[in-house]
């Protein structure tokens, strides 16, 4: 009897254009740093996103790491209940550029997409 191979399930999902970028900024800061994605109360929608780099040694047993080819993101359990199957876009874009955050979870969101409810 042979197991069935299970592809590795990822709870924050991160578009080659985005992966490309964050690598971009971490190289920039010139450390083996992380990216922490997570949740805070605030903004307009309830909920608002919070994205920055740390430290590697700072992830703790509370964490869930996802791994793109040896780039780490990196969110609290709690926060996870919100985020579980966010996707993370990066456009260049001179207008409406940057980081984009598409979130299934989310009942509504702002005009600027930073923030959110459920």
């Amino acid at each position: 009897m042979t197991q069935a191979t299970v592809p590795q399930q990822r709870g924050i999902l991160l578009s080659e254009a985005a992966l490309r970028q964050v690598k971009l900024l971490q190289e920039r800061q010139g450390k083996d740093l992380c990216l922490r994605v997570g949740v805070r109360q605030g903004g307009c929608s309830g909920m608002s996103y919070m994205m920055d780099f740390e430290d590697t040694s700072k992830i703790g047993p509370q964490d869930e790491v996802f791994d793109y080819d040896g780039f780490q993101i990196v969110s609290d359990r709690k926060s996870l209940l919100y985020l579980y199957g966010l996707m993370l876009d990066y456009s260049d874009a001179m207008i409406g550029g940057g980081f984009q955050f598409t979130n299934p979870n989310a009942s509504q969101t702002c005009g600027c997409g930073k923030s959110f409810g459920v």
